[in-house]
């Protein structure tokens, strides 16, 4: 078994769901859906979730914490505090690149902004129950599709 190819498959296809989601909810609270700003929010935080998913290293992350927590690895509980992890170090970064885009872009078209900071913590409220709902859904899915991928048997399944 391969762990960096797993963890690089892992990464680009988490990379592009949360870029995706992050995207198009900043886009859409915005009150109006425009391309332009979609795609260059969508490109941005694409190289900032890849590039965070290079350098930490999720799964080591993740499982530590779960341990440190004295969990069951894959069992729901360890699934919300691992979805809590990789939210909190992705989602602020992503919606902070994101905000400093949006505005660079609306201040050069003459728009009236709030203050960054509100817009920030606005932002990256929704972003994190956003993020989080996306990360803890999407993740087992995706390894599944991974460890298959690559000829290897999935996780436990809960047992209930």
């Amino acid at each position: 078994m391969n762990n960096k190819k797993i963890g690089m498959q892992m990464s680009l296809l988490m990379a592009v769901t949360l870029s995706f989601c992050l995207s198009l909810t900043g886009n859409i609270s915005s009150g109006k859906f425009q391309l332009v700003p979609f795609l260059v929010t969508f490109a941005a935080s694409f190289i900032i979730s890849l590039i965070i998913g290079l350098l930490v290293p999720m799964p080591k992350v993740e499982g530590g914490i779960v341990r440190a927590l004295g969990l069951e690895e894959h069992s729901l509980p360890a699934r919300l505090v691992s979805s809590l992890a990789s939210d909190l170090i992705y989602t602020p970064v992503i919606t902070l690149a994101m905000i400093a885009i949006v505005r660079k872009m609306a201040s050069a078209h003459g728009a009236d902004l709030p203050p960054f900071g509100i817009m920030f913590v606005k932002s990256l409220i929704l972003s994190l129950i956003v993020a989080y709902i996306i990360i803890f859904i999407v993740s087992p899915i995706f390894l599944k599709l991974v460890l298959k991928k690559n000829g290897v048997g999935g996780p436990p399944q809960d047992r209930k």
